[in-house]
């Protein structure tokens, strides 16, 4: 187990998105964990159907928010040290468009449903 103080920066995966932010405290099972940036944006559609299209309910999947606090789990979170952080607009329309260059690269109806659900929180995110 990581041994972290309060104000430490750290990589946390959740869902199926990366995040920077700072850790607050620890609770049973997570850390509770505040938002700095996005490292990878979360994957559209069906979490427990990855890639499936028929008979699921494809979500649309937001980023954490800026200053939002997240319980992540333990095992999910690593220690970051003095690296850089980025300033987090400029991280999440990176992590965006990294995503829609992923689903760009080839031409199937999960990725053309992903895409279009991006373009919609791209046009909630940059208002």
């Amino acid at each position: 187990m990581i041994h972290l103080q309060p104000g430490d920066k750290v990589k946390a995966h959740y869902k199926t998105g990366i995040y920077i932010g700072e850790y607050i405290e620890e609770r049973p099972h997570a850390y509770l964990v505040r938002i700095l940036a996005v490292d990878k944006h979360p994957m559209q559609g069906d979490l427990h159907n990855p890639g499936q299209t028929d008979e699921v309910f494809f979500h649309q999947r937001k980023a954490l928010s800026y200053l939002e606090k997240a319980n992540i789990h333990k095992k999910a979170v690593e220690p970051l040290g003095d690296s850089f952080i980025p300033e987090y607009n400029e991280s999440l329309k990176k992590s965006v468009n990294q995503l829609k260059e992923k689903l760009n690269r080839r031409e199937t109806e999960f990725n053309k449903l992903a895409l279009d659900q991006l373009e919609g929180l791209e046009k909630q995110y940059f208002k």
